[in-house]
């Protein structure tokens, strides 16, 4: 059978050739795999609009940066973080009892900023000991930092400046009141009069103000004229003390707006009547009052301030934890959303009570402390949000407008402008810090729009520098990505295609026209010139790469790196599939495959608008919302109707100003957990009076209508107004019109400009200048590396052939082992029957022999 079986060495020597061939074929669609995800990142607009932001203090804040941002060199000093407020309730001695008669009762909590005031504490004027000889040195402690005092304490303004001196580590500054001399001093001012060798002088603030001698008289109309004299004016103002009010109408009052003290001295000597208090013969021996101040204190972060020392009543304080808000006025925070909740008489425990702020979402996180006393549980309060606009608003009540149970609302009940039941252990404050010399606010950590496209996270506080540059080290990077792979690519052809003249011996795909032509495609183009990028760069050559005499790539850094310093935009276009715009408010979406390069212009009919509803006429300035207050809202409706588009939304009673109306009405409706979830929030804007409630998004989907369900009427606000749809972007791009969506605009069929989609964010109607796209290297090489291992490609074409001829091979192969089979068969069949044959044979010759031997022993 050897030479029979001589065949399948052949069918197995093609074979291997083939898988050879194949295996080879598999190196360069791998290579070219290769060489198509180094292009991706230069493909990737993202890569050369990517900057980085660097910090120089990172204890004070991080910076990133994404496109958009101005590179440049940013100066930051950070002089407040933003923190949530806190609020705790007094002690309670059990935290599951029921707290009052158990009536159902409501709480809503509102969030907004407190203005206008302070949060600190007020002390009472400096008594007559402090005014006359000082406060004592270790009087006076505030969280825990001694205030250093002295017999020349004397003064609102002297402790003012003493505690001030000590702001950094007690974190308290004080403000001291303005000094004024009793409304009533001078209601009892009679003539002065002088006998004989007697005097009489009325001084103020250390400034004589009237003297009288021997015989002499002085009545309040004189006293009048006294202060009427320049001099003494002058000599008052140099003193910081005004004057008020006139002698001869028991109206005269001194003050010193600074807090200074105002000695009122009558200096007497001899027989002289009348005067302060005194009857007009009644005898004068001399008088002296002085008129004093007290200090504010003020907490720099909203915390509750610690009073101490060996004697605060002398400085006008208790000793013990003081803050609530002073003076304060509470605007609505509409982008916030306000929640009410009611309690029914098992849940009006500590516990009850904080388990169902909790579950009411309403923004805030209830939790209960304990300290250790005798009435040690308290109930405390943190917004889930910081900065200053988050400050709380909490109001008890009952369920239909009614009072609630006054216990509760005693406990509860917390109005930064008004009656202050719980106590602020943490003020809602915002990040503060200035960037090159604009203060700026935020209301979080994280500080966006700042800079454009710059985000901060601050940390702590300080200063630090924050440089914005190209992230040149990605383009660098896939730039040598690039290089790289092009090389390993064009390495692995030249080895599998060439020929040795040494060993005579060629490549396993020597002659391959196909994998040749790959080679030559991308040489090609990568050596081409790139037309349309709207730049000043449109070769390879003019970044640094290059081709050697070997046909590899080879990269100049040093002229990469120039080129990224001066054209670092326009590389991006040199390899990349970008639209670039020339209008600041317009930006480039995306394009599609269709889309050709090119420059196109950019005009603009219609700009888009916002479903609108405004009232019909100016808000009086005062607006009562009814208690059971619900309005039907439905904002940005489909077609066909889609039902959660439309939700009822209770609105939370009271009497509002325009401005907190605005912000109640923006508050309930995007505090709706179905509207937030698909996105559907609304603004509000006042003007002349004019209130407008807007969705939030642009277009012709953009609507907005409200319809009463109960309480207070929607024309009461909105006088029957109609409201009005929004309208789709409306214009061209290359000179035919193009589909408008929102605030999107897209080239419609038609033009090389077909499948650019920009967004108009605002600016005029008419002209907007160009968009440009390009396509450069990159996007360009993609496809080309597609057609080549792609579906349908040309090595996928080749491997699907190569495997098709091994197939055909294996078949004739298994065809031509069947066959050796059936021969083998019937030789194995003549075989067995020889075989047979030959035994038969050889009985037979066994028994001749042995009739043979039996005749010749017969014979014998």
């Amino acid at each position: 059978m050897q030479a029979e079986a001589a065949p399948l060495a052949n069918f197995d020597k093609k074979t291997a050739a083939l898988q050879s061939r194949n295996a080879a074929l598999g190196k360069v669609s791998a290579a070219v795999g290769t060489f198509q995800a180094a292009l991706t990142s230069l493909n990737s607009s993202a890569t050369f609009q990517g900057l980085s932001a660097a910090s120089s203090s990172k204890d004070v804040l991080s910076a990133s940066a994404s496109a958009g941002a101005v590179p440049g060199k940013y100066n930051i000093n950070v002089t407040q973080l933003a923190q949530a407020q806190s609020l705790k309730t007094g002690g309670m001695a059990s935290n599951t009892s029921t707290i009052g008669s158990g009536v159902p009762t409501t709480i809503t909590v509102q969030f907004g900023t407190a203005s206008g005031g302070k949060f600190g504490a007020t002390g009472s004027v400096l008594g007559a000991a402090a005014a006359a000889g000082g406060i004592s040195n270790g009087s006076l402690t505030l969280n825990g930092t001694a205030i250093s005092t002295s017999s020349s304490t004397n003064s609102a303004r002297a402790l003012a400046e003493a505690i001030n001196s000590q702001s950094e580590k007690t974190g308290v500054t004080a403000t001291a009141g303005a000094a004024s001399t009793a409304a009533d001093l001078f209601a009892g001012f009679n003539t002065v009069s002088a006998g004989a060798n007697s005097s009489y002088a009325l001084s103020v603030g250390g400034v004589q103000i009237a003297a009288l001698n021997s015989g002499g008289s002085m009545s309040a109309a004189d006293l009048d004229t006294a202060l009427g004299n320049a001099s003494v004016r002058n000599a008052l103002a140099a003193a910081n003390i005004t004057v008020s009010g006139r002698a001869d109408n028991e109206s005269l009052k001194f003050t010193a707006a600074d807090g200074a003290s105002i000695a009122v001295t009558e200096t007497v000597s001899g027989a002289v009547s009348g005067g302060i208090g005194r009857a007009a013969n009644e005898a004068n021996n001399g008088s002296s009052v002085t008129a004093t101040a007290g200090v504010t204190l003020r907490s720099n972060d909203g915390k509750q301030i610690v009073v101490g020392g060996a004697n605060p009543g002398a400085a006008g304080f208790s000793a013990g934890s003081v803050g609530s808000h002073i003076d304060s006025e509470f605007a609505l925070n509409g982008a916030m959303a306000s929640k009410t909740i009611t309690l029914d008489a098992g849940s009006q425990s500590l516990q009850g009570i904080r388990d169902a702020i909790n579950k009411g979402d309403m923004g805030v996180t209830a939790t209960i402390v304990s300290d250790g006393s005798a009435n040690p549980y308290h109930l405390v309060l943190t917004s889930n949000k910081t900065g200053e606009a988050t400050t709380m608003k909490i109001t008890v009540g009952g369920p239909n407008g009614e009072a609630g149970d006054p216990a509760i609302a005693a406990l509860l009940g917390y109005d930064p402008a008004g009656v202050q039941n719980m106590t602020q252990t943490v003020g809602a404050q915002s990040t503060v810090l200035n960037m090159n010399g604009i203060d700026i606010k935020s209301d979080s950590s994280t500080v966006t729009g700042v800079v454009e496209g710059v985000s901060l996270d601050v940390t702590g506080l300080g200063s630090s520098t924050v440089t914005v540059s190209k992230n040149t080290g990605a383009i660098t990077t896939a730039v040598n990505d690039f290089v790289k792979a092009y090389n390993d690519l064009n390495k692995t052809i030249s080895s599998l295609t060439s020929y040795n003249a040494e060993t005579r011996t060629g490549g396993v795909l020597q002659g391959d026209a196909s994998v040749r032509s790959i080679q030559s495609q991308l040489r090609r183009q990568i050596g081409s010139v790139m037309e349309g990028t709207g730049g000043k760069l449109n070769s390879l050559s003019q970044i640094g790469i290059s081709f050697q005499q070997d046909g590899s790539l080879k990269l100049d850094s040093t002229k990469l790196s120039k080129a990224m310093s001066t054209n670092a935009d326009d590389i991006g276009s040199l390899f990349a599939a970008m639209g670039t715009t020339t209008d600041g408010m317009i930006k480039f979406d995306k394009s599609t495959a269709t889309t050709k390069p090119g420059t196109y212009a950019v005009n603009v009919t219609e700009l888009a608008t916002r479903g609108t509803l405004a009232s019909s006429a100016a808000l009086s300035g005062s607006t009562t919302i009814a208690p059971n207050t619900t309005w039907r809202v439905t904002l940005n409706q489909t077609d066909p109707v889609t039902e959660s588009k439309t939700q009822e939304i209770k609105l939370t009673a009271g009497t509002y100003s325009n401005a907190d109306l605005a912000a109640m009405l923006r508050s309930a409706i995007n505090g709706n957990a179905t509207f937030a979830g698909a996105g559907d929030t609304v603004e509000t804007s006042l003007e002349d009076g004019i209130l407008s409630l807007s969705s939030s998004k642009y277009g012709s989907m953009s609507n907005i209508s409200i319809e009463g369900v109960s309480g207070s009427s929607v024309d009461s606000i909105f006088g029957g107004a109609a409201p009005k749809k929004g309208t789709d972007v409306v214009g061209t791009i290359g000179g035919v019109a193009a589909k408008g969506n929102g605030q999107a605009l897209t080239a419609s069929d038609g033009s090389g400009a077909a499948g650019i989609q920009i967004t108009i964010t605002g600016g005029k109607t008419g002209d907007r200048g160009t968009v440009t796209f390009s396509q450069g290297y990159a996007f360009q090489l993609t496809n080309l590396a597609a057609s080549f291992i792609g579906k349908d490609s040309l090595l996928t074409s080749k491997t699907t052939g190569l495997n098709a001829s091994i197939k055909s091979i294996a078949d004739q192969r298994s065809r031509f082992e069947a066959r050796l089979e059936g021969i083998e068969k019937r030789y194995r069949a003549q075989f067995v029957a020889l075989d047979t044959a030959l035994a038969s044979m050889q009985n037979t010759s066994s028994y001749l022999t042995q009739q043979l031997a039996s005749l010749s022993a017969n014979w014998g």
